[in-house]
This record gives structure tokens, sequence and C-alpha cells, in this order.
């Protein structure tokens, strides 16, 4: 498998795990450089999921086949022991990797605003009837048209109507046909439902949500995971509230300073 291609790197001390930044759909590794400042003792590689950035050539695949691909970039980078992070799709890839993806060079998984999983198989159906549905208007429309629609989903509320237009024009630069493809296959229809390994993950694991993401704040409760809200944030939290988010995940990083 081709490596992913990495945005950024910096080195950091030794004696840390190296923390690995995974962005969301329609995003890039650019997507974490309002966090990066806040973390300058710790080695850090930003990467671009295929479909996105400078992996938007590379084919998406199955979760099971970038669980294997994030491995074998982190080798191809000489990374040994490290954290995954990630935001919305980029954070399921994550849980998903932790509950499957057996890498002994893994040490904690933190997410945002990620999902872990559909429980019903008719839930599953309709989420990926949802996904075909946006990923033909992102193949065959004009990008900046389905963007407009796509960021005035109830998820992305808090939203001001100049920080969605800013949020267009970063995302405008994507291939249509690329977000699509990466729209299907880490369909949230096409993830097994990561809940119940979750709860026995012996690896270190937290839930970060904006506090103003009513959904996955409410989803987090339910669902009993371990979860810390973001002061002042939506559902893209760390760009919302860049120092809140840093604060939040500098705690739960704790034990491995």
């Amino acid at each position: 498998m081709t490596p992913w291609a990495v945005r950024h790197r910096q080195p950091g001390s030794r004696r840390r795990p190296c923390l690995v930044w995974l962005h969301g759909l329609l995003g890039s590794g650019d997507d974490w450089l309002p966090v990066l400042p806040y973390f300058a003792g710790w080695p850090q590689v930003t990467l671009d999921l295929p479909g996105h950035g400078d992996s938007a050539a590379l084919p998406p695949q199955p979760f099971a086949a970038l669980s294997t691909a994030l491995s074998q970039t982190l080798r191809a980078l000489d990374i040994g022991e490290y954290i995954a992070i990630g935001y919305s799709l980029g954070g399921r890839i994550a849980l998903y990797h932790a509950c499957h993806g057996q890498d002994p060079f893994l040490r904690g998984v933190f997410v945002e605003g990620a999902h872990p999983g559909l429980t019903e198989a008719t839930a599953r159906r309709q989420r990926l009837r949802h996904d075909t549905a946006w990923a033909r208007r992102f193949a065959g429309e004009p990008l900046t048209t389905v963007l407009a629609d796509w960021y005035r989903q109830p998820v992305f509320s808090d939203l001001t109507p100049s920080q969605r237009a800013e949020v267009i024009r970063l995302r405008a630069g994507n291939r249509g046909a690329s977000v699509a493809a990466m729209l299907i296959a880490g369909s949230l229809g096409r993830q097994p439902d990561l809940l119940a390994p979750l709860r026995r993950l012996p690896l270190p694991f937290g839930y970060l949500c904006g506090a103003q993401d009513a959904k996955f704040s409410a989803l987090a409760e339910q669902a009993g995971l371990p979860w810390w809200p973001v002061a002042a944030a939506g559902h893209n939290a760390h760009r919302g509230n860049p120092r809140a988010f840093a604060e939040r995940l500098h705690s739960l990083l704790a034990p491995f300073e």
C-alpha cells in the first residue's frame, strides 16, 4: 500500500509518543495547524487521508485497509510509539484502528466528534443511502454549490455566516470525485459498531466534543463514553476553540509526559 502523504512533521522529546493527527472529511493535515503549537514539546505528524490534500490521488479503501495503511505509513516514517488523534472521519478511522488494527506501537487514542458506530443494520443501510446521495452530488455538481449545502447540515449549525463562508473557501480546493469516493468508503454505514470493543479497550481513550455540539455530546453521554466538553465550540472544536481543545487534550496526555 502507498503511504499517506505527510503534511507537517516536527520533532519533540523522544521520551514521548508521537502525536499522529488525522483530519476529517474535506480536510487535510493543515486543519491541525491551530493546535500544533500547543504541543511543541511532542513529536508530531499530520497526515493527509486518501482522497484529500497531497493524498488526493490515493484510492479510498475499507476501514480494515485504511487501518493497515496507517500502520504502514508510520513504519515508513520510522515512527515508533504513537498516539492517534482524530476528528470526525479521521476519528472514526482512529477508533477502528485502536479496536481492530493490532498495532503494537499504538499507545492511546483520543478523538473529537467521531461516531463509534451504528448498532442496527437498518440504520447502517439508511446512512449508506444518505452518504451515497451526497457522494453523487460531490462527484457531479460544482463543489462550492455542494459545500454550501453540506455546511448547512444541523451538525454545523454553530457556524456563523462568515465562518461558513470561510470553511467553504478552504474546502473548495478538494477534488469532488475523490471526496465522493472517500465518503462512500468511509461511510458510517460501512463502519462496524465499535462501542463494545471501545469499552474493553486496554489503551488510554478519550472523547472530546464541542460543548455546543448537541448531537455528539448526547451521543457520547448515551454511549457511556469517557468524554470531555470543549468550551465555546461546536462540532469542529479544534478549529472553533484551539486553546480550549488543546487544554483538554493536554490533561488527557498527562500520563505520557
